[in-house]
């Protein structure tokens, strides 16, 4: 265990966040996404919901503040302009925790699964509910000051 790292950041997780640099994409996916079969680096985050682990992944990687969309989810096929529950958390997750608060944008499913391969890496998690998906892209830390 480390102090001030959120213990559902395993070695594995940390080491791709770390290694992902400014601009790289990682996909929080949902338990029905094909997570495996998209992704060049995969992380299996079982029985832990996608804004649990939207908060860990935030708690230490900072958002693109250079990009309009810095956060993507998945539009939905039957209402395209809906914002389902699981995206609502998603936004208050982004607002509250990360350093440069967005407003989520919404992808066409076949769009998002497209740049979903394209991500550095995917960590699929136990979530059940529909559109349980966002995709982050990293932003840089500024020097420190003193």
């Amino acid at each position: 265990m480390l102090r001030g790292i959120d213990p559902i950041l395993s070695p594995e997780l940390l080491r791709i966040l770390r290694a992902m640099g400014h601009g790289d994409e990682i996909v929080i996916a949902d338990a029905n996404f094909p997570g495996e079969a998209s992704a060049r680096e995969f992380v299996r985050l079982d029985g832990i919901d996608a804004t649990r682990v939207l908060k860990a992944v935030l708690s230490v990687m900072p958002l693109d503040s250079f990009v309009d969309d810095p956060a993507i989810t998945m539009q939905m096929v039957d209402d395209p302009d809906g914002i389902p529950p699981v995206v609502a958390e998603f936004q208050a997750v982004i607002n509250k925790i990360a350093d440069n608060p967005a407003e989520i944008r919404p992808l066409e499913r076949f769009a998002f699964y497209d740049r979903a391969r394209e991500a550095f890496a995917v960590i699929q998690t136990g979530e059940r509910r529909f559109y349980g998906n966002v995709i982050l892209k990293k932003g840089v830390l500024p020097p420190e000051q003193g």
